[in-house]
């Protein structure tokens, strides 16, 4: 199933604390719930100004919606076509 990168502006996002992101959180995967297995939220990352988010779905218009019922914003979407790390180097 294809995974996508989500680019997700919110001012500030660096500077919230333990509740929000708790809060954050939890609304995510309350609108995941509600969607079904489908789509899955792989993890995330917190930048000064932005949010970058991981997801498993079937297509994009489903990470669309995901953001659209959980009132997120999703300024970029883009599907992961390769992932690439130290061990890529190693031959077999």
């Amino acid at each position: 199933m294809p995974k996508y990168l989500i680019e997700r502006e919110v001012k500030d996002a660096g500077k919230l604390n333990t509740n929000e992101l708790k809060d954050v959180s939890q609304k995510s995967c309350s609108v995941l719930n509600e969607m079904g297995s489908r789509i899955q939220w792989v993890h995330s990352y917190i930048t000064g100004d932005k949010i970058y988010c991981v997801y498993i779905a079937p297509n994009e218009e489903m990470v669309k919606e995901h953001a659209q019922k959980g009132g997120f914003p999703a300024n970029k979407i883009s599907e992961v076509k390769s992932i690439i790390d130290p061990t890529t180097t190693e031959t077999n």
